[in-house]
């Protein structure tokens, strides 16, 4: 067996990958989840369904990665079989990943209607090593002396950061006119490092020679930390401040559709709004936030670069960890007196909640990470997708997340939250139900306090407590209470225009007037407000031409019935009215206007493959103004048309830069039409760089060819 240092080194050089995921999954989906919505979306706070929610104590703890899969079932059979029969997955790019997330003593309180605060404490521990060849793992258990091996790791790079985070957040309700809801937030926090350390390794390879024994190693490693080297105290790290620090933010808004909000809507005896903050009121719920914006400064700490080029018998390797390692068996070619700063884990989170009923809700989730995985001292989450059906209520909800991580794949797991306590896994159920890749767990108590749910029995708007007769539903101006029928008309005073003045239930309750003095009565006048005549039933002709205003489209120019009342001035059978070009005759099926025919389009795109700019540029030659006006008078002659102004370039170059150029030209073109008074709304600029070729790129007339700006009809 090869020595062990050199095992020791290789596999602290080629270790595993580790990158996070979310905390505390499905509980975060909970609208009574209360302090925890920032840890996702700060803006959830706002409009919450508790007055106040205090957690003492919570921990998330993740596990995963791609290349080892066990059934936990086997644990409780053989714990010592489990990984003695998992399945292993090696390629180049093998990961494992693992989160533990602290939450302390934290408090959410709802100030009013609209504003909300929160404060909380934390620490998070964060592991990540990128792009580790499976071989590496492959030979964990040992190098045989008597058999040759090649790793090529390539790049690889890897960080571990444990902080104590101590946040505020504010959220409040920016939008309510009842169907459409907005509120938005922000949490900004101090941090405080507590360890660090991190590698980033180039081009990294390991050959051992069995007849030989001797090793060459190839590539450059960077390897940073703080000072102390991360000695770990226990628990106790989790609970303390150290001396480096740094600024954080989340920040996040959330919309709710609700096309139902009158159901909610109710009033006190004076009419006003009474906001029912006891229930959820959307049909409808999409959140997204950034999370986790900023660094820590670390201060105290070290980096170091080291040549790794280099051949030597595994006998003369010497060191007892990684820094020893690295310090007592290759050169050294660059050194900092300071370690890299610790990049939080950015990420974009994206949420959608479906309320299906009254207490059962699907939630879809989407989590993106906004850091590079290969980036230097710099932490990311996993991107992830999850579907997450939940049932609902004050003091217990149960959910179920389903979701596909990066590189890990399916996950199927079960919370519940039941009154102060809160439970889960968001890979239980594929944890025993095959091999798994993932292994996860949160816990916690916190102390709700809820907000109060008004009630109206009858369903009027009124609420019980004011309501006079809360089991019979009655209009808020009659205290509650069904209407009487005070004239005794049969009509109800509720719907009686004329409540104390009898009428017929065809006029509201109310006698028959001639309210506008024309002498048909409004029971037999067409037009009860306007002064009429006798024979149109008492409406008005004000053009004289037969047609009746209330039947007439133009009621102030004489027309005739077949186009009823309106004029058409150039006779091409479609009325002023709803003719684009009501001076010029052009056919129904173009909304009265000329056609643009296919010699006019031809005769366009002969002009505009004329169109001659500065070369590599989108600016425009003063020697194609004239062809520029040409243009402008065949688009002015159908002043309805829409056009594409399309930019193509020959293969020369790079795809993308002959993209951009494209663009640039049609957006150039497209730009001097406008301003020349050509509408915008009728013109469209699209590059396609050397997609779509006229004639063969090999040749100088064929590439000048393809170099062209073409306009076409959008038809």
């Amino acid at each position: 067996m090869l020595s062990k240092n050199l095992l020791f080194i290789i596999i602290f050089l080629l270790a595993v990958n580790i990158s996070t995921a979310q905390s505390y999954e499905g509980l975060l989906t909970d609208n009574y989840n209360g302090v925890h919505g920032i840890l996702s979306n700060p803006a959830k706070i706002a409009d919450s369904r508790l007055k106040l929610d205090i957690n003492l104590i919570g921990i998330s703890a993740f596990f995963g990665n791609n290349y080892l899969g066990i059934n936990l079932g086997d644990a409780f059979k053989d714990f010592n079989k489990t990984f003695d029969e998992a399945a292993t997955n090696s390629n180049e790019n093998n990961f494992m990943a693992a989160n533990i997330d602290l939450l302390g003593p934290s408090a959410m309180l709802s100030l009013n209607e609209k504003n909300s605060v929160a404060l909380y404490t934390r620490s998070r521990l964060f592991i990540n090593v990128d792009d580790i060849n499976g071989a590496t793992l492959d030979k964990e258990g040992g190098f045989n002396e008597d058999e040759d091996f090649f790793i090529n790791e390539g790049d690889v790079s890897g960080d571990i950061n444990l902080w104590t985070e101590i946040g505020a957040s504010y959220a409040r309700v920016l939008m309510d006119n009842g169907e459409h809801f907005l509120k938005g937030g922000i949490t900004l926090k101090y941090l405080s490092g507590i360890h660090h350390a991190y590698i980033n390794g180039s081009e990294v390879s390991v050959d051992y020679d069995a007849t030989t024994k001797e090793v060459t190693t190839d590539g450059t490693l960077t390897y940073g930390n703080d000072v102390s080297g991360g000695e770990d105290d226990g628990l106790g790290d989790f609970l303390k401040f150290g001396k480096s620090s740094g600024i954080g933010s989340d920040i996040g808004f959330v919309y709710e559709w609700r096309p139902d909000h009158k159901d909610y809507m109710l009033v006190n005896k004076n009419g006003n709004p009474v906001s029912n903050r006891g229930v959820n009121k959307y049909k409808l719920k999409f959140g997204i936030s950034i999370t986790d914006i900023g660094s820590i400064k670390n201060k105290g700490g070290q980096e170091n670069t080291y040549d790794l080029d280099k051949t030597q018998s595994i006998d003369d390797f010497d060191g007892d960890d990684l820094e020893n390692g690295l310090e007592n068996n290759f050169d050294k070619i660059g050194t900092t007196s300071s370690s890299a700063n610790s990049s939080l884990p950015t990420a974009l989170r994206a949420n959608a909640d479906w309320r299906v009923m009254s207490k059962f809700y699907l939630n879809f989730n989407s989590d993106i990470s906004l850091r590079g995985k290969n980036q230097l001292n710099s932490n990311h989450i996993q991107n992830k997708l999850a579907l997450t059906p939940r049932l609902e209520t004050a003091w217990l909800s149960i959910y179920s997340p389903i979701s596909i991580m990066k590189e890990i794949g399916f996950r199927w797991g079960a919370g519940l939250r039941a009154g102060p306590f809160y439970l889960g896994s968001s890979s239980v159920f594929t944890s025993f139900l095959g091999q798994t890749k993932t292994l996860d767990l949160y816990a916690g108590v916190k102390v709700p306090i809820y907000q109060t749910k008004l009630r109206d029995k009858d369903g009027d708007g009124l609420k019980d407590d004011i309501d006079g007769c809360p089991e019979t539903p009655g209009p808020i101006e009659n205290n509650g209470c069904p209407w009487e029928d005070n004239d005794g008309d049969g009509i109800l005073d509720k719907d009686d225009a004329c409540p104390l003045e009898a009428g017929p239930i065809e006029n509201n309750g109310c006698p028959w007037k001639d309210s506008d003095g024309d002498g048909v009565l409004d029971k037999d006048d067409d037009c009860p407000e306007t002064p009429g005549k006798m024979e149109f039933n008492g409406c008005p002709d004000t053009d004289g031409d037969g047609i009746i205003d209330g039947k007439d489209r133009c009621p102030n120019h004489a027309g005739k019935p077949e186009n009823k009342g309106c004029p058409d001035t150039d006779g091409d059978t479609l009325v002023d009215l709803d003719d684009e070009c009501p001076n010029v005759a052009g056919p129904v099926s173009n909304h009265g206007c000329p056609e643009v025919t296919k010699e006019v389009q031809k005769q366009l795109n002969d002009y505009a493959k004329t169109i001659l700019f500065d070369t590599g540029k989108a600016t425009i030659k003063p020697e194609s103004v004239t062809v520029m006006v040409d243009i402008i008078q065949i688009l002015n002659e159908y002043p309805n048309a829409k056009f594409t102004v399309e930019g193509h370039t020959d293969s020369v170059g790079s795809s993308e830069s002959n993209q951009k150029l494209s663009e640039a030209r049609a957006n150039s073109v497209r730009d001097f039409l406008i301003n020349e008074g050509i509408s915008g709304n009728r013109l469209t600029a699209i590059g396609f760089g050397e997609e779509k070729p006229i004639a063969s790129n090999t040749t100088k007339l064929g590439r000048k060819q393809n170099r062209r700006v073409e306009i076409n009809l959008i038809k």
